[in-house]
């Protein structure tokens, strides 16, 4: 089996939480826009800054579909995934997933007054660890 890779913002202090949420509970390598390889890139959409990407087992899951994947893959949601391979069947669902992911990404700034950590770019400049 391939390594399970999940990219990020790694300018956005909620979405480095999410990475390091995700680090801890999976053995997915994690890896931030600013640290693709040129391999890594190439596997990504043209516009992969707009969203995360999960790599694994070959394919490029992108948007929600990308978080719905680490989910199901890691420590803390394993147990759900038969509940969206069920979701899967309905067409509803990715649209509601990908509509929920966009709303969280448009609004990171909001959230991340509740959860933020510092992106590795900044850290060691003053900030959280």
């Amino acid at each position: 089996m391939s390594e399970t890779t999940l990219v990020y913002d790694d300018d956005c202090g909620f979405c480095t939480w999410w990475a390091d949420f995700f680090e801890r509970r999976s053995s997915f390598r994690i890896v931030g826009f600013s640290e693709l390889t040129d391999g890594e890139r190439s596997r990504l959409p043209d516009d992969y800054e707009s969203c995360s990407h999960l790599l694994a087992d070959g394919a490029v899951y992108s948007c929600g579909e990308s978080l719905e994947q680490a989910v199901v893959r890691s420590e803390v949601g394993a147990s759900a995934r038969p509940l969206v391979e069920f979701l899967r069947n309905f067409e509803d669902y990715e649209r509601a997933r990908e509509n929920v992911y966009r709303w969280v990404a448009d609004h990171r700034s909001e959230l991340g007054a509740v959860v933020s950590k510092t992106p590795p770019a900044r850290e060691g400049s003053g900030g959280d660890p």
